[in-house]
Formats: structure tokens, sequence, C-alpha cells
């Protein structure tokens, strides 16, 4: 299986992260179809009692966490129906820079709002 890493949209209000959760089920979907291993910090590190986003210093610690896993995949997928947010930005941009391949993804049924 190729190894990557999501990025998708996480922050905002109590509906819209339900729905950025949704959209992120669907893409774990999508890259398991295809027959890839994904991987997603912003769902993982921000489980109650892990990380907390809302609070800069945990939200930058969750963040290199995700970084660090990421130096072992082979692709970073970014799945954009919904936008890309300066957290999936930051994503881009450090697989960019250690030579990861970024592929851009949509979902069927999944327009921007």
């Amino acid at each position: 299986m190729k190894r990557v890493v999501i990025e998708s949209p996480f922050a905002g209000g109590a509906a819209q992260r339900k729905r950025n959760m949704a959209y992120l089920r669907a893409a774990m979907a999508d890259c398991l179809s295809r027959d890839e291993a994904p991987f997603a910090s912003h769902a993982l590190y921000t489980q109650p009692g892990v990380l907390n986003d809302l609070i800069p210093a945990e939200r930058h610690k969750g963040i290199m966490a995700g970084f660090e896993w990421g130096r072992l995949a082979d692709a970073t997928v970014v799945y954009a129906d919904l936008g890309v947010s300066e957290g999936m930005s930051a994503g881009i941009a450090n697989a960019v820079s250690e030579g990861r391949p970024v592929e851009y993804r949509s979902l069927p049924g999944w327009g921007a709002e």
C-alpha cells in the first residue's frame, strides 16, 4: 500500500467541524479504496484528552507531530472540495519542501458551500 498524508479542512464552529470530520471520513474511505494507507493527524491528535486545537501551542505540537509522520509518507493528498485552509497550506508547503508528491483530489457529492 502507498502511504499518504491527508490534507483536509478541520477547524471551524461545531457544525463546520462536524461537516469537516464527515468529509475526512469520506476522504479516508477514498484512500483505502485506492489501496492507500491514509494518515490524518488532524483527526487523531485532536481527540478529547490528546491535544486542544484551540490552544496555539498544542495546535503547533500536533502539526509538528504530523510533519514527522509525513516524512514516512509516499505522497500528500489534498482533498480540496471544501477549500484549502491555512493548516492545509502549511501541510502542502511541508510536503513540497521535503520533495513529497502532492496530489489534489475531489470527492463526488462534496462541493464548496
